[in-house]
């Protein structure tokens, strides 16, 4: 459901939320908003009990928690391809050093 140029609404836990996303991030909110509910009915399913805020703030800390772990998984990644490139550069220096 939607009106004006890139307003969006979205129903969280009952709730509609009129969201204007920025001119090509539409399909971003809507993703956004859908991940929102997925986390939402993981967590009802896992604290049946829990409703309204509550259930929306942990739901938002596991998300969270999982972003957190995402980065730094991201940057061990990074910190492995850096040290692979440095020892390649190294190994060409060396060659190129030898050459000369």
């Amino acid at each position: 459901m939607s009106y004006g140029a890139g307003v969006k609404v979205v129903s969280i836990l009952g709730e509609d939320y009129s969201i204007k996303a920025p001119a090509g991030e539409e399909q971003t909110l809507l993703d956004a908003a859908l991940m929102l509910k997925a986390a939402l009915a993981e967590t009802k399913k896992k604290y049946p009990t829990l409703i309204g805020d509550r259930l929306l703030v942990l739901a938002a800390m596991n998300l969270c928690s999982k972003q957190i772990e995402m980065q730094k998984q991201h940057k061990l990644e990074l910190d492995r391809y850096q040290e692979q490139v440095n020892a390649t550069v190294e190994v060409i220096s060396k060659t190129i050093g030898q050459q000369g």
